[in-house]
């Protein structure tokens, strides 16, 4: 890292992973706090896998799992980026120390040229794309950003970044709202509402294809188990397996349920993402994406455009924000 100014990232989905590499090129120390069971359906581009795997990557960058605070200032010193399971944001209030503004945190170990190295925490980005506040105050860090709809700029944040594509993804909103939520995705090659494949009853999920596959309108990609049932986790096979996994459905489908209840394609196209296997859902919980467009296969392991777009905002209020405050480096 080439500043000491910490970037706190509350998320590590798709989107949020978009953020999180564009500071980390940038030369900011990157603490990403994440949720116990992350849900994210892009995993392949997701750095929250990393709290199921202990680590994760996602084109150059790398995140690890941390168990507590210290193990993350230890990483932070290292230059690696690191992960706290930590929904509620209790680092931030460890490390603020009695709501001060403006924290020094010292990671308790020496440099190779023998002086202390301190952070500053100077930036808060909410990048949990939860559609409303979880928990983010103005008064987090001297710097506050919240990414998309749920939060008014200059009353729980200083900055909101608007979500929606179109003209205006990206823009800094300094006073008010983004875009209220449409709970429509995005129109691609006619497809827009059908996109998007949510769980047909409550259960656990048993997958039976694969990110990256490409998948026929009908074909069973997943199953949900009833909670309770007893079920064999995904051994991430070839598609061959994935194949005589669905099949083996398709046949017992029918007799009453005993693979639970299916979840098909809503038409023929590459699957872009997928729940994790062995993820509980509600009925009706967003569980798989389908792009229409079989040449995007390489697009299902790169950040998207959207995240891209978003981070190169964040980055900017954050470079704007530090040239105004004249921060001694």
């Amino acid at each position: 890292m080439v500043t000491d100014q910490l970037v706190i990232v509350r998320g590590g989905g798709d989107i949020a992973t978009g953020t999180i590499r564009t500071l980390r090129r940038a030369g900011f120390p990157v603490l990403i706090l994440e949720s116990a069971h992350p849900s994210a359906i892009r995993r392949t581009v997701a750095l929250s896998e990393a709290v199921y795997e202990g680590s994760a990557v996602v084109e150059d960058v790398s995140v690890t799992l941390a168990h507590n605070l210290d193990e993350a200032e230890y990483l932070l010193f290292q230059d690696g980026i690191a992960m706290l399971v930590d929904p509620d944001g209790a680092a931030i209030r460890d490390i603020i120390h009695s709501g001060e503004k403006y924290a020094e945190w010292d990671t308790g170990l020496t440099t190779l040229e023998g002086g202390g190295r301190h952070l500053f925490l100077t930036c808060v980005v909410d990048a949990i794309l939860a559609k409303k506040n979880l928990g983010t105050t103005k008064n987090m860090a001297p710097l506050v950003i919240a990414l998309g709809p749920g939060f008014t700029a200059g009353k729980d944040c200083d900055v909101v970044i608007e979500t929606m594509r179109g003209h205006s993804l990206g823009r800094a909103i300094m006073k008010g709202e983004a875009i209220p939520n449409t709970a429509t995705p995005g129109l691609i090659a006619g497809h827009a509402q059908d996109r998007v494949i949510h769980s047909p009853a409550a259960g656990i999920v048993k997958t039976c294809a694969a990110i990256g596959d490409i998948v026929e309108e009908g074909q069973i990609i997943a199953s949900i188990i009833p909670e309770g049932r007893s079920i064999q986790p995904a051994d991430g096979g070839s598609a061959g397996q994935a194949a005589r996994t669905a099949e083996q459905m398709e046949g017992s489908s029918s007799r009453r349920g005993e693979a639970g209840v299916p979840v098909r394609a809503t038409f023929t196209g590459l699957l872009r993402g997928l729940i994790r296997d062995g993820y509980p859902v509600p009925e009706g919980f967003k569980i798989a994406d389908i792009d229409p467009r079989a040449s995007e296969h390489d697009n299902c392991f790169r950040i998207s455009d959207k995240a891209r777009a978003i981070g190169g905002a964040v980055l900017t209020e954050l470079i704007h924000f530090a040239a105004q405050q004249n921060f001694d480096e």
